[in-house]
């Protein structure tokens, strides 16, 4: 497994979408699009981008907007400043990257969810 690649993601993905006070079709709308890719591995995203880190940057990317609005988080209420969000950037590359080296195999949606978890110390 390429983990430059998931670090490249994660630094981005954290931040997809920063404030998730939706509406429910907004919601719903958000589900139906992070659903079809919920199936992915640490591993199958990277073999399956084949290179594309634009695509593991989209999975993770609805993976990560999926968990912070599951836990009705705002990402504006745990850093309001450029080396606040950069700080949560860097603890969640850690998080997905040591989630993803423990297990290649892992669920990635979970893999998020738990490195969402530990960044913003839920």
């Amino acid at each position: 497994m390429n983990m430059k690649s998931i670090q490249l993601i994660a630094t981005a993905a954290l931040f997809a979408g920063s404030n998730f006070a939706l509406a429910d079709e907004e919601a719903e709308q958000m589900m139906k699009e992070a659903l079809p890719v919920m199936y992915h591995t640490c591993a199958s995203v990277i073999e399956e981008a084949d290179g594309n880190d634009e695509y593991v940057l989209e999975v993770v990317g609805k993976m990560t907007a999926l968990s912070l609005y599951n836990r009705q988080v705002n990402i504006e209420d745990h850093a309001s400043s450029d080396e606040e969000n950069a700080k949560l950037r860097e603890a969640f590359l850690a998080a997905l990257t040591e989630g993803c080296a423990e297990d290649k195999d892992a669920l990635l949606g979970g893999v998020v969810d738990n490195a969402v978890k530990t960044t913003l110390g839920l």
